[in-house]
């Protein structure tokens, strides 16, 4: 039985495992997601590392490494694993060693070599179904393709390591759809479309599925490895440590046998999904009462700007870094973003934006909480051209 989390998070992840609306997505005008199952590194390490109240704790040594590496934005930003300007392009455009992360800096961490990513177990030649969310719905093709017997997890992924690569492409993909069935979305964790395929036979142990989805109404091309092991599994997860329960992202243990981790495993094609949601986040502690003759706490804080990345000369990726500078625990904050013409932001996560150019940014439900020198970030995706230098930026606790 398929499982569901009705959840909308602010262009990146559902924040209370109470299965609420925190923001909205502001205009998703590109297309986004990512496989569910066989889950991909991104959705796993998320799966992983999301807490109850919002933020990133990974748990997983390969997801917690990918977090070093990368930073935080790409488990806020998990569908976001694209080249704008890939046109269906695989060998020659992504380079030997940057299949996972697309070439992609924000996800550069889910490239490393290593065997103890989270993994989906499978049955070599048996038919399944294959999920991908459709955080934003565009017509388009996905392509599926296999590791070859030689493929080794320590070892940097290449496209010689996909069956029937050469010089000139990967081969012929073991399975490709074009505009499959969809439910649910867009702008939701548990939208996808869905696609029933029968596996590569004779394939055992670990290796990778890789999945190119081309849309056919833009250049946009999304590139996800998804780490499986045939072993005679039905799509049970293991390396997933965070309990499946208070975890809004994703689908919990399925009918099939159980695991550690929970499953994602197959499920009927076209059934419908069942509503599945998790305990409510915990309050957040109240500080006690100051006393009248004692000092009274501080407020304050400030805002970082860090710049990740620009493409096509028409868009920049930022992330912020709120800290509290002050001795009080805040229960809301707030900062002002400059960003010229057009000053339009294309999406964010972690924040809730108003206006143009001059546009005002305050937080989201599950990030108001931020304990003495803590900090918290956010993140987003402009029009235009980034700052020649990087911006001060005020911030306002509350």
């Amino acid at each position: 039985m398929r499982r569901r989390l009705k959840a909308v998070v602010a262009a990146a992840m559902m924040a209370l495992a109470s299965g609420t609306m925190v923001a909205a997505l502001p205009t998703p005008a590109q297309a986004h997601g990512t496989p569910m199952s066989a889950g991909s590194r991104t959705w796993l390490c998320v799966k992983d590392g999301l807490t109850p109240q919002g933020n990133i704790v990974t748990i997983n040594p390969a997801c917690a490494e990918a977090q070093r590496t990368g930073g935080d934005t790409a488990y806020f930003n998990w569908f976001g694993h694209l080249q704008s300007a890939g046109a269906g392009r695989t060998v020659g455009f992504i380079p030997d060693g940057k299949l996972c992360s697309a070439n992609n800096p924000t996800f550069s961490g889910f490239d490393l070599a290593r065997d103890d990513w989270p993994v989906t177990h499978l049955t070599a030649g048996a038919s399944i179904e294959f999920q991908y969310n459709n955080w934003a719905k565009h017509p388009g093709t996905f392509f599926q393709y296999v590791t070859k017997d030689t493929y080794d997890p320590n070892r940097a992924l290449t496209w010689n390591d996909i069956e029937g690569a050469s010089s000139t492409g990967p081969g012929t993909p073991f399975n490709s759809v074009t505009d499959p069935q969809q439910i649910g979305g867009p702008g939701t964790v548990d939208g996808h479309y869905f696609w029933t395929a029968r596996l590569p036979s004779n394939k055992t142990g670990r290796h990778i599925i890789y999945t190119v989805w081309s849309r056919s109404d833009s250049t946009e091309t999304f590139y996800s490895c998804s780490d499986v092991v045939f072993d005679g599994g039905t799509g049970q997860v293991t390396g997933v440590n965070r309990d499946a329960n208070r975890n809004p992202i994703g689908t919990g243990p399925s009918s099939g046998p159980a695991s550690p981790s929970g499953s994602v495993g197959p499920s009927s094609p076209g059934t419908s999904p069942s509503r599945s949601v998790g305990p409510s986040s915990p309050s957040a502690s109240q500080s006690p009462r100051p006393s009248s003759s004692g000092p009274q706490p501080s407020r304050g804080c400030t805002a970082t700007w860090k710049p990740i990345g620009a493409w096509n000369g028409n868009k920049y990726q930022v992330e912020i870094t709120v800290r509290n500078t002050g001795t009080a625990t805040t229960s809301g904050w707030s900062t002002v973003l400059s960003l010229g013409s057009p000053g339009t932001i294309d999406q964010m996560w972690g924040g809730t934006p108003s206006g143009t150019g001059t546009v005002t940014v305050t937080n989201v439900g599950y990030n108001g909480t931020i304990s003495a020198n803590a900090t918290i970030t956010f993140g987003f995706i402009a029009n235009g051209t980034p700052p020649a230098t990087t911006p001060s930026l005020p911030c306002t606790a509350a």
